[in-house]
């Protein structure tokens, strides 16, 4: 009988460089992951650019490795192609655009878009929100553009750059005016967090919230006060009306796992995160690319994604084996829908376990995470025997990364360090 079953531990985050200086995995005390280095076959994989479907030179994220991993070979994402249909300008003819277009002209003519600020790549691009603004215009509709923030897949302070770019490659639209700014923190949390979301949502919606004068202004205060792009409180910016019925929304994100609580904020009639004051009645609603199931059934997406078969996870099922895929809240989209190719059904035999992420501001204040309560019911699920393949994601080397405070990313290190011993253990219980 052959030894079961497979885990595949994915360390979100985890990289590998010689150099020690800032190096968190250098520099942390990591004996089982050493041991590992020098007693098991080991090699090295290229997650970005080319290799993982991104553009040459463009970094690589969680949702891109994730997907890689889970197909087994280089998928084509979403960046790439709406890259294209810009420069071809074929983005112009795209036919989920031009039907939310003929919905928004039909309502008041108004339409917010909405979406990560950024030339960061992995959420967005502002290049992308520009080419949606004039396309927009050009329809003779009123754009109010919403930016958020970026500061963790670009410079922390890097905002007030991006968005000068932005507003100069808009200028000479007048129906094109920004409407709200603020940090990705609060409108593009993924935790259920929903106080944050709140904020953001009373901004847009509402136009209530902290005021600027411009842009500028509301980055300047923010730094003044030591506070970096990501936490930017939402402001509204001056003439912005909030949404009225009969307007339209167009998110420009193309990747999902950020954009789903202010949609479904604004979607679901049942919604309960928070009380909303007021639900506007749009006239249409649209999205970049697919980001749930749910959701695509109730906006119009402008790039619907390509199918995607054969993955790890349909293999396996049908085989007739049995998977479990572990994570904690922040990752836990990544090791279901992202490894299962956009897929949100649950393939037969496959089960599922969710750990709660730690209810805190920012995870250098709490760099273990949830890890050792996933290695608790990721060791027991190995000791019993019932799986063939097992896949965990521990978040804590890309998520305390994030924070950019070196002495927590190292406890984060060390962390997953001891959790790693005690699934390796567990797998040699195991044969």
């Amino acid at each position: 009988m052959r030894p079961k079953p497979v885990v595949l531990c994915i360390l979100d985050g985890w990289g590998h460089r010689l150099e020690r200086e800032n190096n968190a995995i250098a520099l942390a005390k990591a004996p089982a992951f050493a041991r590992m280095m020098e007693e098991c076959p080991h090699s090295l994989v290229r997650t970005s650019g080319l290799a993982v479907g991104l553009p040459e030179g463009q970094m690589g994220n969680s949702e891109v490795g994730h997907m890689n991993i889970g197909a087994g070979r280089v998928v084509m994402q979403d960046l790439p192609r709406i890259d294209a249909a810009v420069a071809d300008g074929s983005l112009a003819h795209n036919p989920g655009l031009t039907r939310f277009i003929a919905a928004a002209q039909a309502g008041r003519g108004v339409v917010h878009l909405v979406g990560l600020l950024s030339p960061g790549g992995v959420h967005s691009h502002q290049d992308h929100i520009a080419a949606l603004a004039k396309v927009l215009a050009g329809a003779g509709l009123t754009v109010w553009v919403h930016g958020f923030l970026d500061g963790r897949d670009t410079p922390p302070k890097s905002a007030q750059t991006y968005v000068s770019s932005f507003l100069a490659d808009v200028a000479g639209l007048r129906a094109v005016r920004m409407g709200t700014i603020g940090g990705r923190y609060f409108g593009m949390d993924r935790d259920k967090r929903w106080d944050r979301v709140a904020r953001a949502y009373d901004a847009l919606v509402l136009a209530e919230g902290e005021h600027a004068a411009t842009p500028a202004a509301a980055i300047e205060d923010a730094y003044a006060k030591g506070i970096t792009d990501e936490f930017v409180p939402p402001h509204v910016l001056p003439g912005y009306p909030g949404m009225q019925d009969g307007d339209a929304v167009l998110v420009a994100n193309f990747r999902a796992d950020r954009v789903r609580q202010m949609l479904t904020a604004l979607l679901d009639p049942a919604f309960a995160g928070f009380p909303r004051k007021r639900v506007p009645q749009l006239s249409a609603i649209a999205g970049m690319t697919e980001y749930s199931e749910w959701l695509t059934e109730r906006l119009i997406t402008l790039f619907p994604a390509e199918s995607l078969s054969n993955s790890l996870g349909e293999i396996v099922a049908g085989l007739g084996l049995r998977q479990l895929r572990i994570a904690e809240t922040e990752k836990y989209p990544h090791v279901t829908y992202f490894f299962n190719g956009g897929r949100e059904t649950v393939f037969p035999g496959e089960d599922r376990v969710m750990v709660e992420s730690p209810k805190v501001a920012t995870y250098d204040l709490k760099p273990e995470m949830s890890a050792h309560e996933v290695t608790a019911k990721l060791v027991s699920a190995i000791d019993q025997g019932g799986y063939d393949l097992i896949v965990v994601n521990y978040a804590n080397p890309d998520m305390v990364g994030h924070t950019g405070d070196l002495a927590a990313a190292i406890r984060a290190v060390e962390t997953i360090d001891a959790c790693l011993a005690q699934v390796w253990a567990a797998v040699e219980r195991q044969n």
